[in-house]
């Protein structure tokens, strides 16, 4: 079966502890034959990405931690024409640093964008799922040094037979996370069969704020409605005392109609709202029934 990570981007606050250990345990550490030291800059073989969503004053931030995927079906491993990267038993992907040429190969083999070059060295390196501690090299610990470290515990490494209840709840990156949207996950089998599973992964929210312009004040208590176009899917919130309203975990590139109502104005209708991205459809200002 072999050792897993499952990320837990709800409990990801954001801290870069993972990063930082990350460099602690590598930059300047030569773990051969598992890896020669990473660069003090230009790597990283765990980059915590952050993602702004939204506009102002509707706004997210999310941060997803991102390694080696350590594929079972690694295409990295094809490209390299003299065999310096193997699979472990265990499922942890090596590049092995005495028997790299640096011919490159791998780095636009890997979608995933988690290879990097070391021109000092000119071998490629990557995350190695700190496999010099999971084999025992300190005796203080056993686990990769960002699992090690997270104060949330947002980041877990087993046996998949151990952690299968979170797997199935998790899902895995697609390689579009780069070239189209940050959050894209696999909707069918991914091919590349990705060991580094990830729980609660954003959906694309839709908020607002209503107010009355008679009286210009936030109107609260307001119904709001979406409802998928597609799937006929209904999603529903109410506005809070400032009239504010999140319709969160929608479906990403669906179309919703968003229908607003409260006792005593006249309901508010938009079609057409795509979820592309993050949507903030601002201020929306309900007419009392009767005005025009």
């Amino acid at each position: 079966m072999g050792k897993v990570f499952v990320i837990d981007i709800a409990k990801c606050h954001g801290c870069y502890d993972c990063q930082i250990a990350c460099k602690d345990e590598h930059v300047d550490n030569d773990w051969s034959p598992y890896a020669k030291p990473q660069p003090d800059t230009g790597h990283f073989w765990l980059k915590l990405c952050e993602f702004e969503r939204g506009t102002t004053p509707k706004v997210k931030v999310t941060y997803i931690p991102r390694i080696c995927m350590h594929c079972d079906n690694a295409p990295c491993i094809a490209a390299c024409p003299v065999g310096a990267i193997v699979k472990r038993p265990d499922g942890l992907v090596l590049i092995d640093p005495e028997k790299c040429n640096g011919c490159r190969k791998c780095i636009p083999a890997c979608p995933y964008g988690a290879i990097y070059f070391n021109d000092k060295l000119n071998i490629a390196q990557k995350c190695t799922g700190c496999a010099h501690l999971v084999d025992g090299k300190d005796p203080h610990v056993k686990t990769p040094r960002c699992v090690e470290v997270c104060p949330f515990d947002a980041i877990k490494f087993g046996e998949e037979e151990e952690l299968k209840d979170l797997i199935a709840k998790a899902e895995t990156l697609n390689p579009e996370f780069e070239s189209k949207r940050p959050f894209a996950v696999s909707t069918s089998e991914n091919k590349y069969k990705p060991r580094v599973y990830y729980l609660n992964l954003p959906r694309p929210f839709i908020a607002g704020a209503v107010y009355d312009p008679d009286i210009d004040e936030c109107i609260e208590g307001a119904k709001v409605t979406a409802v998928d176009t597609e799937t006929g899917k209904t999603y529903e919130a109410v506005t809070d005392e400032f009239g504010d309203f999140w319709l969160k975990d929608l479906e990403w590139n669906h179309t919703y109609t968003i229908k607003i109502e409260k006792e005593g104005y006249s309901p508010w209708t938009l079609n057409g709202v795509k979820t592309d991205k993050d949507v903030n459809l601002g201020d929306i200002a309900l007419l009392r029934k009767g005005k025009t």
